[in-house]
C-alpha cells in the first residue's frame, strides 16, 4: 500500500536528531526518532534559534510576560528580545517546508514546543504555559500539518495518533501533485471510512454531507475544505470503545461468511480488546485472516486495515 508513496519527509528539531545545536552546545537525541522512525521517514533538520543566529553555546531565551502573547527574552541579557525573529522564521519555513508530512518538536523549548512552556513573569516566576515562538507561527500558516512533541510520541496512543496522520496526509499530498478530482476525493473518503469511524465517528458524518455537494463546488475549494475537517477528525485519538465500534462494522461484512463459533470468536476479542484485556493487533489479525479466505472488495483497500507499515507494530502497544 505504501510502495507508491515517495519518501515522507518529517520536519524535526535538530537536536532530537543529536545535532549539538541546543544552548549550552548539547543536543537532546531521540532513540525513538534516531532508531526507529528514521528508518521509515526522512528527516528535515531544523533549529530555529541557530537559524536566527544565536550561536552555539549561547545564553538561554524563556518566554516571558502574557501567557496568550508572550515574548523570547535572554536570561541572562533581558534586552535581548528575539520574538520578531522567531516568528518571522516560522513564517518563513511554514512556506519553505511544503514537501513535508509531520514536525516533531522539542518539549518544553521556548522556540520550538509546541503547549505547556512556561512562561515567566517580572518576579522570576512562571505562571502559565504557550507554545514556543517560532512553533505558534508556524502552527499559524500550516494548521493541517500533523505535528506532536518528542516527549509526548512515548506514548502509545499519541505516537500511534501522531502517525496515522502522518501517512494520511502523505497520502492527500500524493493526490494533489496527480491532480485533485472529484472522484479521487470521494475514493479517498471511502478510503478512510473505518478510521474515521475509529476517531470521530460525528466528524465522518459531517464530512459525509459535505461530500454529498462535492459537485456545487470548485474541486480545489471543496478539496482544501474536506482535508482540514479530515485532519481535525484525525487528531482526536481514537479510543477503545470507539475502536471497538469500528471492528464491530468490520466484522458485519463477514457475517454470511462465517460459522457461529467464528462469529463468536470475533466478537469475543473484540470484547477482550474493548476491557484492556488484549492489544487491538489482536482482534484485527483475526479479521484479516478471514478477509484473506473470503475477501471483500470494499474492505480490500480500507486505510483501517493498515494506515501505516506494519514493521512500525504500533497496534500491540494500544
Amino acid at each position: 500500500m505504501f510502495s507508491h508513496l515517495p519518501p515522507i519527509k518529517i520536519a524535526i528539531s535538530a537536536c532530537l536528531l543529536g545535532h549539538s545545536v541546543r544552548f549550552n552546545g548539547g543536543h537532546k537525541e531521540s532513540q525513538l526518532c534516531t532508531q526507529t522512525l528514521a528508518q521509515h521517514f526522512a528527516f528535515i533538520p531544523v533549529c530555529p534559534e541557530v537559524a536566527i543566529g544565536l550561536g552555539t553555546p549561547r545564553e538561554p531565551i524563556r518566554l516571558v510576560g502574557d501567557p496568550a502573547a508572550p515574548k523570547a527574552i535572554g536570561t541572562v541579557h533581558r534586552e535581548r528580545d528575539v520574538t520578531q525573529p522567531l516568528a518571522q522564521y516560522g513564517q518563513q519555513m511554514a512556506a519553505a517546508l511544503t514537501g513535508i508530512s509531520g514536525y516533531i518538536l522539542m518539549q518544553k523549548s521556548p522556540s520550538c514546543g509546541m503547549e505547556r512552556v512556561k512562561v515567566y513573569q517580572e518576579n522570576g516566576y512562571p505562571a502559565g504555559g504557550a507554545a514556543g515562538v517560532y512553533t505558534q507561527a508556524f502552527a499559524q500558516a500550516n494548521p493541517d500539518l500533523p505535528m506532536e512533541e518528542d516527549g509526548r510520541l512515548n506514548d502509545p496512543v499519541l505516537r500511534e495518533n501522531f502517525l496515522v496522520r502522518v501517512f494520511a496526509h502523505a497520502q492527500w499530498q500524493q493526490l494533489l501533485h496527480s491532480g485533485l478530482t472529484r472522484q479521487s476525493v470521494l475514493d479517498f473518503h471511502t478510503r478512510y471510512k473505518f478510521q474515521l469511524l475509529a476517531h470521530d465517528p460525528a466528524q465522518y458524518k459531517v464530512l459525509g454531507r459535505l461530500l454529498a455537494e462535492i459537485g456545487l463546488h470548485p474541486i480545489q475549494e471543496i478539496g482544501a475544505h474536506y482535508f482540514s475537517h479530515f485532519m481535525r477528525a484525525l487528531k482526536k485519538p481514537a479510543t477503545r470503545g470507539t475502536h471497538s465500534n469500528a471492528l464491530q462494522h468490520l466484522s458485519g461484512y463477514l457475517k454470511d461468511h462465517l460459522d457461529s463459533p467464528d462469529r463468536q470468536e470475533i466478537h469475543q476479542l473484540i470484547g477482550q480488546y474493548r476491557q484492556g484485556q488484549v492489544p487491538l493487533v489482536v482482534p484485527l489479525t483475526l479479521l484479516k485472516h478471514h478477509l484473506r479466505r473470503h475477501p471483500e472488495p470494499y474492505l480490500a483497500h480500507q486505510a483501517y486495515l493498515q494506515p501505516y507499515p506494519e514493521s512500525l507494530s504500533l497496534r500491540n502497544a494500544i
